[in-house]
């Protein structure tokens, strides 16, 4: 029993260092962002927030600039996840359950393009984009962060898709079902966990992007919170305390995101890993 004990203890010691590990950086950022300029630049740091400095949340919203910067960027975030599963589930569908020509190689070159570098592709979507009247606009950079999180979303449906058997397939095709009715009927409902994963991924790709972002974005409205923090680093000085504050903001949504929807990407990158 003594053992038992030992271990248990030792597994919520870990659990707990992990995720003071975790957790440390949100809290430096609000530290931080309730520190004074002598407190930020003292010899011993401080590791208390001090609440007689919480108008620099205030005033980071007052003019309304960072609320449209974080609105910008969960328009994107969800333009982008929605269009990539919506992509996603049929494209994942094909390759799993179609034979053709090529479907090896085509699985092939969606997981290459994984290996491809977002500044690689810049100058010919800037030239693409230019054409089609699409640079500063938030479905620009929807079309661009689906191009690139598309493909991994596919294969993880795909996988999902794998581990469902054909049989229940065939139950509805002698039921006279046709292929769109077999999947969004039988396979989406089984596939919801693996749903779930791929939207997490795309939703935290588009919601962190800055190389597409800062590029084909010039109007400050119309700029999404990665490229908004950046801009108040300046060449004389550096709102150090905005910063942490407006940082601190974008990254609760993400974090709140993800502890929601934790146990559906378990699930969901694991579902396909056996097949029964």
């Amino acid at each position: 029993m003594s053992r038992l004990r030992i271990g248990l203890t030792l597994r919520i010691v870990a659990v707990l260092m992990v995720m003071g590990i975790a957790v440390f950086p949100l809290y430096w950022m609000f530290v931080t962002a309730l520190s004074s300029n002598a407190d930020l630049f003292a010899s011993d740091a401080r590791l208390l927030p001090d609440f007689s400095q919480f108008g620099v949340f205030v005033d980071a919203l007052s003019d309304g600039e960072a609320l449209g910067w974080l609105r910008n960027s969960l328009v994107i975030a969800l333009g982008t996840t929605v269009l990539s599963i919506g992509l996603g589930i049929p494209l994942g569908y094909a390759l799993s359950r179609f034979s053709f020509r090529g479907k090896t190689l085509t699985a092939v070159v969606l997981l290459l393009t994984q290996m491809l570098p977002e500044a690689l592709m810049v100058v010919p979507l800037f030239s693409l984009f230019n054409r089609f009247d699409l640079l500063d606009s938030l479905t620009g950079l929807i079309l661009a962060n689906s191009a690139f999180v598309l493909p991994i979303v596919a294969l993880i449906l795909k996988g999902a898709i794998d581990g469902i058997p054909r049989e229940l397939e065939e139950a509805g095709r002698v039921d006279g079902a046709r292929p769109l009715t077999m999947l969004v009927r039988i396979n989406v409902p089984l596939i919801g966990p693996s749903i779930a994963a791929a939207a997490v991924i795309a939703f935290f790709h588009a919601w962190n992007e800055y190389v597409f972002a800062v590029t084909f974005i010039y109007a400050p409205e119309t700029q999404p919170a990665s490229v908004g923090i950046a801009s108040f680093i300046g060449e004389v000085g550096t709102p150090v305390q905005t910063v942490m504050a407006v940082a601190f903001m974008f990254t609760l949504p993400a974090v709140a995101f993800y502890l929601f929807a934790q146990k559906y990407v378990v699930a969901g990158m694991t579902a396909g890993a056996v097949k029964g």
